[in-house]
C-alpha cells in the first residue's frame, strides 16, 4: 500500500518523527501521520499549518507499508466520541492512539480524516518492530501549490 506526507523539503529525506503530540498521539510518541492520497495530504498540511504557504518547498514522500492486515489497525467511526472531529476530542482521540502506539500490536492505526471523513489517515509507528522491514520511503516528487488555490 502506498500513503503519502507532505514534508517540508529539509525533513522529507527520511522516515523520522518529532515526537510531538498530535490527534492521535501524546508527546514523545514517536509515529508518522501520513494520508491515503496526495490530495488528502494537502488539506491536512493546509489545516495544520492554517493556510496555504507557497514561499514554503515541500516534497511529497510516497510511503510504501507492506500489505499484511496484522500490520494495520483500523478505528470505526462509529466507535469514536461525537466531538472527536474538534479540538475538545483530543484527548480521548490521543488516549486511543497512545493505547494503540504501547501495545506495539500493530504498525499502523489507520484512522478516519476530521477533514474528509470517509477518507484515511495512516499512522505509522515507527518505534514498532515491524517498522524497518515494512515500511520504506519510496521515493519523494515535488509539490507546488496550484496558482488557483492562492
Amino acid at each position: 500500500m502506498e500513503v503519502f506526507r507532505i514534508s517540508k523539503e529539509i525533513h522529507a529525506n527520511s522516515l523520522s518523527s518529532s515526537g510531538s503530540a498530535n490527534r492521535w498521539n501524546l508527546k514523545g510518541q514517536q509515529v508518522i501521520y501520513t494520508g491515503s492520497s496526495r490530495s488528502l495530504s494537502s488539506l491536512e498540511l493546509v489545516v495544520h499549518r492554517g493556510a496555504i504557504q507557497p514561499a514554503t518547498k515541500y516534497k511529497v514522500m510516497v510511503i510504501s507499508i507492506a500489505d499484511e492486515d496484522y500490520l494495520i489497525k483500523q478505528i470505526q467511526q462509529k466507535d469514536l466520541p461525537a466531538n472527536w472531529r474538534s479540538l475538545a476530542g483530543y484527548t480521548a482521540l490521543q488516549t486511543i492512539g497512545s493505547t494503540w502506539y504501547n501495545s506495539q500490536e500493530n504498525l499502523v492505526l489507520k484512522v478516519p480524516s476530521a477533514i474528509i471523513v470517509y477518507e484515511y489517515n495512516y499512522i505509522i509507528n515507527t518505534e514498532h518492530p515491524d517498522f524497518n522491514r515494512n515500511v520504506q520511503l519510496v521515493r519523494t516528487e515535488d509539490y507546488f501549490w496550484d496558482s488557483r488555490l492562492l
